[in-house]
């Protein structure tokens, strides 16, 4: 890793609707990167350069406020606003745009459940250990919702056994990056984003840390059921094209089912002419079951389609209202 001589740090924190969290989150990195923990770092990084990033997401609340009544009295704040909300990805994409030319990146969460405290300690390591990437993992997910953390642990190992993109159990999308990494995340403008997949598809050296969950503090999530739902369904779309071999192998399946189920009746009428072949029950549960398999498989296909009609518009990720 190249060592520089005025070592920078940008810290990319989404923001949406987090009034309560600005300054929280503020005065914790301030406080867990004192001039003393950065002495602590090897060669020219206990002169490094911190700025943070706040990504506002269409906020609607007072959280733009928040962050420029910092910005006013600390010139190391900086922030990007969209016209209206367009999701976390897109606003780790603004980011990750904006802190390009920094040495370090670091993505984290502005509801504190990123823990402060880890940035040195993952910086460190990252020299130390001449690493591209240190990523973050929980050990458990004490605190939150019983359905939606069982829900999440099974599509991740999902994910991970029918695509080559391997998301280790507990990930975060807080890490700490060098600039390479974030200009090959940065070469895939894609529209369709999903950056835990993406972080592990461009490959480079990374390490993961760990630590028991934190719940937040204050505020409450963003993610619904539903969204999360919908965000299952954009990774596995993004880096899997599983679902697409299973439609073929069913529709191969079926048509066998089929064919054995006709010869049968064919053979046994041949063979007993006194049978007569009927069943107007039968008849429509077998109809019904093939059409849903049909509603079913263009349900996949079309899923795939609407993504290609997606990025074929190739309309911008977000739309900036200011900067500063």
């Amino acid at each position: 890793m190249t060592e520089f001589n005025y070592p920078s740090l940008a810290i990319i924190v989404p923001v949406n609707n987090e009034e309560d969290n600005i300054i929280p989150f503020y005065e914790n990195v301030q406080k867990n990167l004192t001039q003393d923990a950065l002495k602590s770092l090897p060669g020219s990084l206990s002169n490094l350069k911190v700025d943070i990033w706040y990504i506002d997401d269409g906020s609607v609340d007072k959280s733009l406020i928040e962050i420029k009544q910092i910005q006013q009295v600390d010139a190391s704040i900086h922030f990007v606003s969209f016209s209206r909300n367009f999701g976390k990805e897109a606003a780790i994409y603004a980011g990750l745009n904006y802190a390009k030319n920094y040495d370090f990146i670091a993505l984290m969460d502005v509801d504190l459940q990123d823990p402060p405290a880890l940035l040195a300690p993952m910086l460190k390591k990252l020299v130390d250990d001449q690493l591209d990437i240190v990523a973050t993992r929980r050990l458990d997910r004490k605190g939150e919702n019983p359905v939606i953390s069982w829900f999440s642990t099974v599509f991740y190992r999902f994910l991970s056994k029918i695509s080559a993109t391997n998301i280790v159990s507990g990930a975060r999308d807080y890490r700490i990056m060098t600039r390479q990494v974030a200009k090959a995340i940065l070469s895939m403008p894609e529209n369709q984003r999903f950056s835990k997949g993406l972080f592990t598809w461009v490959g480079f050296k990374t390490e993961y840390m760990s630590y028991e969950n934190i719940t937040r503090s204050k505020g409450h999530s963003k993610w619904s059921f539903w969204k999360l739902i919908k965000y299952a369904m954009t990774g596995i779309i993004s880096f899997s094209t599983f679902p697409l071999t299973m439609v073929t192998v069913l529709g191969l399946l079926t048509t066998l089912v089929a064919m054995m189920g006709g010869i049968f009746v064919i053979v046994r009428k041949l063979l007993d002419p006194t049978i007569a072949i009927g069943g107007w029950t039968t008849i429509t549960v077998i109809i019904m079951f093939f059409g849903g398999l049909q509603m079913f498989s263009l349900g996949i296909v079309g899923r795939y389609i609407a993504a290609i009609f997606l990025e074929s518009k190739r309309r911008p990720i977000y739309v900036e209202k200011e900067s500063k």
